[in-house]
């Protein structure tokens, strides 16, 4: 018996050897080969790394007013796992957020997941609010929302900001890589039960740069008001206005109706987001007429009491030409040309003048067929004949067969009213901590031909001419009309027109260039009836804001 009690210790005691020697193995496994790998671990579990997230530059009007900013806002996520009843947690979270349960509902009972949005960049307060109530499984972190303090305010140009604060069109798009700071990260410390205890090595982020702007945010209302009256007047599809400082190539407005709120971009349609002014391309009408008379007057083919006998129509290969309103055969100068827009007159002189060679050099000479190169994406160079049959001449003189954007003819219009020097145009006057970009700047005019057109064009208002309606009390208006018969698959298409008006105040020394176009007007068709009192209220409201003398007595 006691031997067999002797038996079982000592296998016991062996037993206890042999465990022992596995577990000092272990631990010599652990503290030598392991270390490495277990010390990292041990590094995870207690430090957690943090990324802070960098705010988006604001972007500014000329006037310091921002147009776009970042909000604070709480994402709202749970953890399906941890939910305990995820009917009542929907309603409650739903009701707090203002937002629908059944969305919430279906996002909790993913249990497969350990993540889900309850609600993106939730209000600040209705996020706290609901943080108060512990929901089980329920977790918060800060972020920022873009937001458009104007509304609808140059929302086509500033574009919008996705909900990862990227940018997605407009200048939120142009200016992605200046907007979009640099995120920072912090290590933080826990302790065995997960609470934090201490703060290492933190790397601030950087903000995002902010963007002043040329645009004033009063002058872009008033231009959206003006157009809004405008399109509802004349149930028209769209109008487009652009305001330019002639002598720095700032753009003080790029308007566009109807518009739509930027803080709503998700539910407003693609049409509604494009910028007109920059993308679209038509053709211009009889606004292109300067170019047929600027490049006559240059070559030294004409000057503006240079008369010709012009019948109501003419024949150019194909092609029957005729003025917009009946008349019998007349002797017109090339300065009552262009201030009764007569077609034929136009035609005569290019195709009798200047010829398909001149005519294509003043076209590239003003810029048409390239970009100004805004700084805006989406900019179309516009469309010019890549092949001129023997109609081409009786047509393109006269603004069609050749398409243009607005920014385009507006820029035009503004290197005439700058003593013939053409600037860029821009909307970016500056971003924070950077040199400002370099304005292109090239002549196309030489002084004394710009001063005969300028003069031939005040006439266009003033003298009886095409755009009378233009004329504002006080002040001295140059500029030209336009009414373009919009092209479609089979030829032009009957009573769809563009209607524009491009002009400069105050002519005796401009300080505004002021663009208005109107697309698919109806009732009245004339650049001279629909878009030029536009281009009246327009001109006249900015030149009381901007605080500029008249120049001429008032009756």
């Amino acid at each position: 018996m006691a031997k067999r009690a002797n038996s079982r210790i000592r296998v016991l005691l062996l037993c206890i050897i042999l465990t022992f020697g596995v577990l000092l193995a272990r631990e010599a496994w652990l503290a030598t080969v392991r270390a490495s790998a277990l010390s990292s671990m041990a590094q995870s579990q207690t430090k957690t790394p943090v990324i802070l997230p960098a705010g988006r530059g604001t972007i500014f009007d000329e006037l310091g007013t921002p147009l776009a900013l970042g909000e604070q806002a709480t994402t709202v996520y749970a953890d399906p796992h941890q939910v305990r009843n995820p009917t009542r947690e929907a309603v409650v979270a739903a009701r707090v957020l203002g937002i629908k349960p059944v969305a919430i509902y279906n996002a909790l009972m993913q249990r497969s997941l350990a993540f889900v949005y309850v609600e993106r960049k939730a209000p600040h307060d209705k996020a706290a609010k609901l943080a108060k109530l512990n929901l089980p499984g329920f977790h918060f972190y800060a972020e920022e929302k873009r937001i458009y303090p104007q509304n609808q305010v140059a929302a086509p140009v500033l574009g919008f900001a996705g909900v990862d604060n990227v940018g997605l069109a407009g200048l939120e798009l142009g200016l992605n890589k200046e907007l979009t700071g640099i995120p920072g990260k912090e290590t933080i410390v826990r302790d065995p039960f997960g609470t934090p205890i201490e703060i290492q090595s933190t790397t601030p982020a950087r903000q995002g740069r902010d963007v002043f702007l040329t645009l004033d945010h009063v002058i872009q209302a008033n231009a959206e008001q003006v157009l809004r009256q405008t399109v509802a007047k004349y149930g028209a599809k769209d109008a487009t206005a652009i305001v330019l400082d002639p002598r720095t190539g700032g753009v003080l407005a790029m308007a566009t109706e109807p518009g739509y709120n930027a803080n709503n971009y998700a539910t407003a349609p693609p049409g509604l987001q494009t910028n007109h002014a920059v993308s679209d391309v038509y053709e211009p009408g009889s606004v292109f007429k300067v170019v047929t008379i600027a490049g006559a007057l240059s070559d030294h083919l004409v000057t503006p009491r240079t008369s010709f006998t012009l019948p109501y129509s003419i024949k150019v290969a194909d092609r029957v030409i005729h003025d917009a309103e009946q008349r019998g055969t007349e002797r017109l100068t090339v300065a009552q040309i262009l201030q009764r827009s007569s077609n034929v007159g136009a035609v005569t002189i290019a195709s009798k003048l200047l010829g398909e060679t001149r005519l294509k050099k003043w076209i590239r000479q003003f810029g048409f067929g390239t970009r100004t190169g805004i700084d805006l994406p989406g900019e179309s160079a516009g469309i010019v004949p890549s092949y001129w049959s023997g109609s081409t001449i009786g047509n393109v003189p006269i603004g069609q067969g050749i398409s243009v954007t607005a920014i385009q003819l507006a820029s035009v219009y503004a290197a005439i009213a700058n003593g013939g020097m053409w600037v860029q145009p821009h909307l970016v006057d500056h971003v924070q901590g950077q040199k400002a970009a370099t304005i292109s700047r090239r002549r196309i005019l030489s002084p004394h031909v710009d001063h005969q057109l300028l003069s031939m064009l005040k006439g266009v208002v003033s003298d009886a001419g095409t755009g009378a309606a233009a004329e504002i009390p006080g002040y001295s208006v140059a500029g030209k009309t336009g009414t373009a018969q919009k092209p479609g698959p089979n030829g032009y298409e009957q009573g769809r027109y563009v209607a524009t008006f491009v002009g400069m105040v105050p002519a005796n020394d401009p300080r505004l260039v002021v663009l208005v176009t109107v697309d698919e007007p109806r009732g009245a068709i004339y650049g001279g009836v629909v878009a030029a009192p536009a281009f009246a209220q327009i001109a006249a409201f900015d030149l009381q804001y901007l605080e500029v003398p008249p120049d001429l007595p008032v009756h």
